[in-house]
């Protein structure tokens, strides 16, 4: 194998790689060995045609796109390597000549990652987030308790108010038509979530257990269902049961029922302890992430859109994952939102963009400042990993490897520049 390497304009490069004749040779045997199954020669069992006879009867090129392949996996990794670059992104291959008894030659475009040029970074003036615990705080959380601790009441002396948990019968008609989807029996709605379209829920309010009412919606323009998107609708609906939510009331009572007190007063002191710690820990991270924007807008980088891209691909595919772990998988997802995976990535590429710059200058950073991650700092760390997943520390070693730990290292000392920053700025 032999490589040259050529920079192109906005952080990409051009490798092109010559794989030798006799190398190439190695592979279209390797591709005959795959394929040879496939291959009917008369006078032949399936399979058992010497490849000669098959090149000759299908002409060489038939192997030619899994011998290309093979050499690829074989080569591309070491001519990476051997370029010395920084890259960053999946490679676009494009074939020079493949042709047997000749030269593979292929080139390999890339996406270099980019320097960075720091501007001020220390002694960054920027808003000192507040921690301060006032009594709405309070308030809001003993609501959110109270809410938890609610009960539904049945109701049958007036009608539909907001809030109620009603149970309905619907039917629906566009064009005079019934839809798929659009009936439903002993529904249960809670009006004012909005979980339904358009002013659907608005227009059952003041309406009585046992009575029928139409309710006239517009389906919204992007509505996942196409042919009902944009469509107005009529609804025939029927309330038949309405219930309110009873919230307890706020005493020492209720102090002893939720929580170890016995007191609101105790109660609520309490609240305001954790309330106070968690807003700290909130001032903590938005002071962290104003200082490091701020310092990301100083400095100037170019990112290779493929760089992008890759980001992005790495972040649907988290996003796919998580889904997954809901039961959900991404096409359905995309379905029920009317979404498609292009429009899914041009919405994540601005946040994609967001994290390539802050990881980067973050690095440049670490580098600026001589930043290392100890040894100490590595052990504690694993040592918190094999905690949480209920492992043995020399098993987490393990499962990371040198290329994991590394890494690790590599994320520790980021933190660690990101410590410093906030550390030198000026929270005013």
């Amino acid at each position: 194998m032999s490589l040259q390497v050529e920079k192109l304009e906005k952080n990409m490069a051009k490798l092109t790689v010559e794989v030798s004749a006799e190398e190439f040779d190695k592979a279209l045997t390797a591709a005959y060995n795959k394929n040879k199954g496939r291959f009917n020669i008369p006078g032949f069992r399936k399979g058992k045609a010497p490849q000669a006879m098959v090149e000759k009867m299908y002409g060489a090129g038939i192997l030619y796109e899994d011998a290309v392949n093979e050499a690829l996996d074989a080569t591309y990794g070491d001519a990476a390597e051997e370029s010395g670059l920084d890259i960053v992104s999946r490679p676009e291959i494009d074939i020079v000549q493949v042709e047997k008894g000749k030269t593979l030659i292929y080139t390999a475009t890339v996406a270099v990652k980019p320097e960075v040029t720091l501007g001020e970074y220390k002694g960054i003036e920027v808003t000192k987030a507040s921690a301060e615990v006032t009594e709405e705080d309070i308030d809001s959380e003993l609501k959110r308790v109270q809410e938890q601790n609610s009960r539904l009441v049945s109701v049958e002396d007036r009608a539909v108010e907001n809030g109620d948990q009603t149970v309905i019968d619907f039917e629906g008609f566009v064009d005079g038509k019934t839809f798929e989807g659009g009936k439903g029996e002993d529904y249960p709605l809670t009006i004012g979530t909005h979980s339904f379209i358009d002013t659907f829920e608005d227009q059952l309010i003041g309406k009585n257990i046992g009575e029928a009412c139409d309710v006239n919606v517009t389906f919204p323009n992007e509505y996942h269902a196409t042919e009902l998107a944009g469509k107005p609708a009529l609804f025939k609906v029927t309330v038949k049961e309405i219930k309110k939510k009873e919230l307890p009331e706020l005493n020492d009572e209720f102090a002893s029922e939720v929580s170890e007190f016995e007191t609101l007063e105790e109660y609520k002191n309490d609240i305001r302890e954790k309330v106070a710690s968690r807003k700290e820990k909130e001032a903590a991270t938005e002071n962290e992430d104003h200082v490091v924007e701020k310092i990301v807008e100083n400095a100037t980088m170019d990112i290779p859109e493929p760089m992008i891209d890759s980001q992005v691909n790495n972040m649907v595919n988290d996003y796919a994952r998580r889904m997954q772990s809901q039961g959900l998988s991404l096409d359905q997802y995309m379905k029920f939102t009317g979404m498609t995976l292009q429009s899914l990535k041009e919405q994540m590429k601005p946040q994609a963009l967001k994290r390539i710059q802050t990881r980067l200058v973050l690095e440049a950073v670490v580098k600026a400042e001589n930043i290392t991650a100890s040894d100490e700092a590595v052990e504690k760390e694993i040592a918190s990993m094999a905690e949480a997943y209920k492992m043995e520390v020399s098993v987490v070693k393990e499962s990371l490897g040198e290329i994991g730990i590394q890494q690790m290292k590599e994320d520790l000392a980021v933190q660690e520049a990101v410590d410093f920053l906030v550390a030198e700025a000026k929270l005013v």
